[in-house]
């Protein structure tokens, strides 16, 4: 099994106890930079994989296939953790890894753990409240709408198909016992919903070098 591990924006007391516990618990552990590793070396040790911050596709291909092919041999038989700076969801080197795998290794079991993402970490060191929708962006075309509070999923649903956006996943009451994940949109939902709208080409986004 392989988990992409959320390690936080790099503060040694923002890494969640579940970070610390799968680090401990993991066979082999790869990072791909030096502020990763430090902030994984009070509890296990780890390996470096390179990520060459460019963006030449065919480096960054080359790049991504080998990694793939190292990070695999380990997850077929061993617990791998692939700790990274922030969320490994979000803007990050884990989601093209994962991709990779997921084509090449379809038989290994992939899951991520969240951790403190840049956006919520700047939110909180330059004292910026947000309470209203807003945008993020690395300079790509938007191909994903998050709807948090969606109360009237299937509705919303119906308009976001109108604005070219044909895949969804409802999500509701996330890491409680109560939480539902579906892509089948219910009619209702209640004030700790979210709905995830992408559109076809959401994968051929600009390439861009993170995490």
């Amino acid at each position: 099994m392989l988990i992409g591990l959320g390690l936080g924006p790099g503060d040694p007391e923002l890494l969640t106890l579940k970070a610390v516990r799968i680090l401990k618990e993991s066979d082999t552990v790869y990072v791909p930079g030096k502020l990763a590793l430090e902030l994984v070396s009070p509890y296990t040790d780890a390996e470096i994989l390179d990520f060459p911050m460019t963006h030449d596709k065919t480096t960054l291909d080359t790049t991504i296939s080998n990694n793939a092919d190292v990070v695999s041999a380990e997850a077929r038989h061993k617990l791998v953790a692939f700790g990274l700076i922030g969320d490994p969801n979000f803007f990050s080197t884990f989601t093209r890894l994962k991709r990779q795998i997921r084509e090449r290794y379809p038989d290994i079991i992939i899951k991520t753990v969240p951790g403190i993402s840049s956006i919520t970490a700047f939110a909180s060191r330059t004292d910026t409240g947000i309470d209203r929708s807003f945008v993020v962006s690395d300079g790509s075309l938007v191909t994903t709408k998050i709807v948090l509070k969606a109360r009237r999923p299937k509705r919303i649903k119906e308009d976001l198909i109108k604005e070219g956006y044909s895949n969804f996943i409802f999500a509701e009451k996330l890491f409680s016992d109560a939480e539902r994940v579906t892509d089948d949109i219910p009619d209702t939902g209640d004030y700790f919903s979210i709905l995830h709208a992408s559109k076809k080409n959401e994968n051929n986004e600009k390439k861009s070098q993170g995490g």
